[in-house]
């Protein structure tokens, strides 16, 4: 695989039907987003909660998400969309933000489980393991657009990056980080012991969820070192990192006290 990695350059289109490109970006959301579909309905059964209306939750979570994640990294990069408007629907070249789709997500918990009188709690243990899969196998679609890698290396996984996608400064340079690779791993593994943590704890203490918040933050935190694109600057840092850096504050305050309540 490292071999791969090193000597294969990929292409963002999986095939072409007829006028349409079929995009590996939009393909492995689609997936994320029906392994996602299917595992949740799972867990409401664990729960012995009403699979239907988690799985109207799931399709909402989906389509606010997007809209969020999509409305966050524009507003991010309002440069350069206010000189290209046309381009802020074109999603399949890349530009949805993880944070984005979390606080849009949060929102729509919290409307649902009011409007239908649920626990939120427990939607967001049933949600967490989910959503951290969705996200493992979405990262790729990063590998095939050749965008958000790290910082040249000579390792041999790294991966070659087309000069077109080079940001400036790097053009004299091969092969870069596979940060898509270290965050897809990072949330395999956050899964697994989420996953594991739900099958395990029956309790209504919201303490799964709060751990996503915790975990994936802490991945990101190390991933958002070595990036290399462009991201707006808060007092000098990359505004991913400092929210993530808040997450995991207040994701770890909020396990602690579910913990303590379970």
């Amino acid at each position: 695989m490292l071999i791969f990695l090193h000597n294969y350059i990929p292409n963002p289109i999986v095939f072409i039907l007829g006028p349409v490109n079929v995009y590996w970006y939009g393909l492995l959301l689609a997936v994320a987003l029906l392994i996602g579909y299917w595992l949740v309905g799972k867990l409401a059964k664990k729960r012995q909660l009403p699979v239907g209306i988690i799985e109207s939750l799931y399709i909402n979570l989906a389509v606010w998400g997007f809209i969020g994640a999509r409305l966050y990294h524009v507003l991010g990069e309002r440069r350069f969309y206010l000189d290209n408007p046309w381009q802020i629907f074109a999603f399949w070249q890349g530009g949805l933000a993880i944070h984005g789709a979390l606080l849009a997500g949060l929102l729509v918990i919290l409307y649902f489980a009011k409007k239908r009188q649920l626990n939120f709690w427990e939607l967001g243990d049933v949600l967490a393991a989910p959503l951290i899969l969705g996200q493992a196998i979405g990262r790729w679609g990063n590998y095939f657009n050749q965008e958000l890698f790290g910082k040249p290396t000579n390792l041999p996984w790294g991966i070659p990056i087309d000069i077109a996608n080079r940001p400036a400064g790097f053009e004299q340079f091969s092969f870069f980080h596979p940060t898509f690779l270290y965050e897809s791993l990072w949330d395999l593994a956050v899964f697994a012991f989420l996953l594991r943590l739900f099958l395990k704890n029956r309790k209504k203490s919201g303490s799964i969820f709060w751990l996503y918040f915790v975990l994936y933050p802490l991945g990101r935190l190390g991933v958002e070192f070595l990036r290399v694109n462009a991201t707006p600057l808060i007092f000098g840092a990359r505004l991913p990192l400092l929210v993530s850096a808040i997450l995991v504050v207040v994701g770890a305050a909020m396990s602690w006290r579910s913990f303590r309540r379970a």
